[in-house]
């Protein structure tokens, strides 16, 4: 099945002369958890003025999906450019080189390239990788929590919190993070948000922001192209953010999901309970969000994204200070989505719209600003990044490049028609396969692991956002959609093959 990708150019440069000069081009790679396209730059209207900058001079993926809605198997395939049936990573304790000790990392390839390849914050997941975020991918040793340097005034934060209960527990069981969690909670003081009047630098992501605007100073004086990845840990729960970004938020403006339903004709495995959320303090074990409690975990989602946004255009103003601005590959993703009450959800960990689509922005000197409607997956990035800095793309990659559609050349076809994710259930695994129009969902009965399509289908699912743009309805077993699905079907057989 054929189908033509749609992108919309509003600059147009000359690209007759090279796109970079003869030094290897610098890569600014930002991650971001749990973050869903609610920018600016995706039409949301949560201001996010840093990381619409990106998106001026860059390319805009508004149909881009993560390979599986959960932190550690999502990182592991950017990271390795490999889907999780090829990493085994499915869950969040495996580690990627207890499967494959040898495998080169995307930071590792530029690394053993000439770059000097360094790190802060977030990239892999810590429960995918050895305790030095994975040593080998990095020229010096990757910037962990325990290195940042936190306000003077406030200290760290006493497990995520600096409201006076939580703070009351400082010192207790400070090298046990679990054991620490596990007191917080039993003492009523592990809530699921958090705005007290405290300097950005008073949380994780202030201090990731401000060893990174350091960094980019260090790196500038350095003879040799650099590689730096900058993980920011919010949007993920629980929601704490600074006071005057919650203040930045009309809370009588946030608009609450209309779709409290799982999607008629759904089977029931595909949603859950959403432990996660239910693990804080105030949140119900059971039954429905109520109303307050809802508008409240929206605010607080919305203003850990602009707290983000504002550390973000900290390190792009520093990238410009140090002139580092005009060689530099700026790259934004997320790991993946978040239902914010849709479905009456609260979580990741689905193969519905929501959880799978994610930001993804990526900037080259000089370039033009673009968006595209084509499927793209978070797999491409390791090729892409490859082709962009004039590197070999190594054969045994799952991707794609996209360097030729962010150059802004005439594709005669688009290099993807449709994008994969995946999430297992119990004995299941779903894949879902996801075009410019439809998604469809197939159920395997795998035994737990993935790649098998001559395994028995549990159950299928189909979704046409044209007429159905909030996933209302499975119309598996409408025989309009007959056609439609036997190729969807097709195709996605024909990939699981693949593999």
């Amino acid at each position: 099945m054929k189908k033509t990708s749609t992108i919309f150019c509003f600059n147009i440069l000359c690209w007759g002369v090279s796109l970079f000069a003869s030094d290897k081009p610098n890569i600014l790679f930002i991650a971001i958890d749990d973050l869903k396209p609610t920018l600016g730059a995706y039409g949301h209207a949560l201001a996010t003025p840093a990381m619409d900058r990106i998106a001026e001079k860059g390319t805009t993926f508004l149909n881009a999906h993560c390979q599986q809605a959960v932190c550690g198997p999502s990182r592991a395939s950017v990271m390795t450019g490999k889907y999780p049936d090829f990493t085994k990573v499915w869950d969040l304790k495996t580690k990627i080189r207890t499967i494959h000790p040898e495998i080169t990392t995307l930071t590792e390839y530029f690394k053993n390239n000439g770059y000097h390849s360094v790190g802060v914050g977030k990239i892999f997941d810590p429960r995918s990788v050895d305790k030095g975020a994975d040593t080998r991918s990095w020229s010096e040793p990757f910037t962990q929590n325990w290195h940042l340097k936190y306000n003077s005034k406030t200290g760290k934060p006493v497990g995520h919190y600096h409201n006076a209960k939580s703070r009351s527990f400082a010192g207790n069981n400070n090298n046990n993070w679990n054991a620490l969690n596990k007191q917080l909670f039993a003492n009523n003081a592990w809530p699921a948000v958090e705005a007290i009047d405290v300097p950005d630098d008073a949380y994780d992501d202030g201090a990731i922001g401000a060893h990174a605007v350091k960094k980019l100073a260090k790196l500038a004086k350095r003879k040799e192209p650099f590689f730096f990845s900058v993980g920011f840990k919010k949007p993920h729960l629980p929601f704490v953010a600074p006071k005057k970004y919650w203040d930045q938020i009309d809370p009588e403006k946030i608009e609450i999901s209309s779709t409290t339903k799982a999607p008629l004709g759904t089977p029931r495995y595909a949603v859950h309970n959403f432990s996660e959320l239910r693990s804080y303090n105030g949140i119900p074990t059971s039954g429905a969000v109520d109303i307050d409690t809802q508008r409240i975990l929206i605010h607080g989602y919305y203003a850990c994204v602009a707290y983000i946004d504002a550390q973000i255009g900290k390190i792009l103003d520093e990238l410009r200070k140090q002139k580092l601005a005009e060689n530099t590959i700026i790259v934004l993703w997320g790991d993946h989505g978040w239902h914010l009450g849709d479905h009456g959800l609260w979580c990741k960990h689905t193969n519905y719209e929501q959880a799978t689509r994610v930001p993804l922005i990526i900037s080259i000197p000089n370039g033009i600003q673009q968006v595209t409607t084509m499927p793209t997956e978070l797999v491409d990035l390791f090729p892409t990044l490859c082709e962009l800095s004039d590197l070999t793309v190594p054969k045994y990659l799952d991707g794609i490049s996209l360097a030729p559609l962010i150059q802004g050349n005439d594709l005669s076809e688009p290099p993807r028609l449709y994008a994969i994710s995946q999430f297992p259930k119990g004995t299941r695994m779903g894949y879902a396969l996801r075009d410019e129009r439809y998604r469809y969902i197939a159920w395997y009965e795998t035994g737990g692991i993935g790649a098998q399509p001559n395994r028995p289908i549990d159950a299928t699912e189909l979704y046409d956002y044209k007429m159905d743009p909030l996933e209302q309805r499975n119309l598996v077993n409408d025989l309009k959609y007959k056609e439609t699905i036997e190729q969807l079907s097709a195709e996605l057989n024909n990939f699981l093959y693949s593999l």
